[in-house]
């Protein structure tokens, strides 16, 4: 049986946050079991879409590191890693290339179309949408691996404001043409700020801040910087929320890190009183959405 007023309840809450956003920018970071897992691939497509119906704008930033290495074995090209990071030579960007603004990029876009979502899928090069010049990182070579120095934000502004939903592949273009790749949550970040967006969404394998076995639903600067000097934010996590409050005084509103291998995590996220991630702000306050 229909439980109608559950039903009734989920759209009456979602009401004001629809309200709110509308006409407002959402910049998403796609990764993760979200852009891996067949039934979470085809929500995610959905859930964009819905988004995009009820007036919102958005653009979506993608990684893909995973396939990057498969196609690279397949091409017997080897993979190296320092620090953890991808070492990018002229043989491993043509297969970035060819993986993120080809393969991936237009499987997503195709996705969100079949949706009615008016996706349409770019890359950096694309009238010069990321500018970027050579990462430079505690003296560490990546090779081709950049940072970016600008964003097209009138190309991205022409797009959203002609009813289409942008889906970005992180390639930026250096002054001399030649080709970088950047790191997604970076570029997601960069496009963010530069756009002013109303949120920045990574959907990610995390369920969020988790301390002392607790997830964290809001989080300021102020806790965030006392949680990570007293130990309770460690590791992996410090990036993350350091770079999420870089995002927030660049301009962004709100940061959100959300479990995208939850079906409708978006939605949930951004249209409940609670969420189900941790959403970085500017300020003390503990309303979600």
């Amino acid at each position: 049986m229909i439980d109608y007023a559950t039903k009734e309840e989920v759209l009456i809450e979602a009401l004001p946050y629809i309200q709110t956003y509308e006409g407002k920018t959402f910049v998403i970071k796609y990764g993760g079991a979200a852009m891996t897992d067949e039934q979470l691939k085809q929500t995610f497509a959905k859930d964009v879409t819905l988004l995009r119906k009820i007036g919102i704008n958005i653009v979506i930033i993608h990684g893909g590191g995973k396939e990057i290495t498969e196609a690279a074995k397949a091409f017997n090209i080897e993979t190296k890693f320092v620090n953890g990071q991808r070492f990018t030579d002229e043989n491993m960007i043509g297969i970035v290339l060819m993986t993120l603004a080809g393969k991936i990029n237009k499987h997503i876009v195709n996705l969100i179309n079949l949706n009615g979502g008016n996706a349409v899928g770019l890359c950096g090069a694309d009238n010069l949408l990321l500018r970027a010049k050579k990462q430079t990182n505690d003296g560490i070579d990546l090779g081709l691996v950049g940072e970016i120095t600008f964003v097209n934000v009138p190309f991205i502004n022409l797009l959203l404001n002609n009813g289409m939903m942008p889906v970005i592949a992180p390639i930026g273009v250096g002054d001399n043409g030649v080709m970088y790749n950047i790191n997604a949550d970076l570029a997601a970040g960069s496009v963010a700020a530069a756009l002013k967006a109303e949120k920045l969404v990574y959907l990610s394998d995390i369920e969020g801040v988790i301390v002392n076995k607790k997830l964290v639903s809001t989080l300021t600067k102020k806790e965030g910087e006392a949680m990570i000097a007293d130990g309770s934010i460690f590791g992996g996590m410090i990036p993350k929320v350091t770079s999420a409050f870089r995002t927030l005084e660049a301009g962004v509103n709100k940061v959100h890190i959300i479990d995208g291998r939850i079906k409708h995590s978006l939605l949930l996220e951004i249209f409940t009183d609670e969420g189900i991630g941790t959403q970085m702000i500017h300020e003390e306050g503990r309303t979600n959405g």
